[in-house]
């Protein structure tokens, strides 16, 4: 008797675009880095995307579990980077003694996340046009992030540095969305397949 599992990729897929979105909102001047960003990274970009790494895992993907539960820890790896410097762990009364990541550490952070998002893009070739856009405008992100915060670039290349990931964000909002529809109401929203 085998038992039916449900489909994790639309909660992580949705954890993550709906996160990135509003982060690339701050990236691209709208407002300020602040507690409703970090609470998103917390528990949907965080939180709900390794929740769908492990239920991957139990459906046997490798990918998913993978990507899920790699992209999950990134957004509580990055509220950490920004809430961590703030706070007084030893009760001193005086400044955090861990100090914030230089911008040449952020550039290096973020070139490794590219350099895992590129590699994992190939992993998508064999599924559809939606998540190979997903993860390649990904991958392009990390390493405009790299430039942005490596070399300090600001101005109009940062604002579109959140452009590109507004648009990145909300492909991944789109293919969520489209995984749920598709499975009630049987593939009305285009997700690009490729051919077996």
């Amino acid at each position: 008797m085998s038992e039916k599992l449900a489909n994790p990729a639309p909660l992580g897929l949705l954890g993550f675009g709906m996160t990135t979105v509003l982060l690339n909102l701050h990236n691209a001047g709208l407002f300020g880095l602040n507690s409703m960003i970090l609470a998103m990274g917390l528990a949907y970009g965080g939180l709900a995307q390794v929740i769908a790494g492990i239920m991957e895992y139990r459906k046997g993907n490798t990918f998913g579990t993978v990507a899920f539960t790699s992209y999950g820890l990134f957004w509580w790896s990055l509220v950490i980077l920004n809430v961590f410097p703030q706070i007084d762990f030893w009760q001193t009364g005086s400044v955090s003694p861990l100090q914030p990541a230089s911008g040449a550490a952020m550039g290096a952070y973020f070139f490794m996340w590219g350099l895992f998002t590129f590699v994992m893009f190939f992993g998508t070739l064999r599924s559809n046009r939606v998540l190979q856009f997903v993860f390649m405008s990904l991958a392009i992100l990390f390493f405009l992030l790299t430039i942005r915060d490596g070399f300090g670039v600001g101005g109009l290349y940062a604002q579109a540095v959140g452009v590109e990931g507004i648009i990145c964000g909300f492909s991944a909002v789109y293919l969520g969305l489209a995984e749920v529809v598709n499975e009630a109401w049987k593939k009305v929203l285009p997700m690009g397949q490729v051919p077996k």
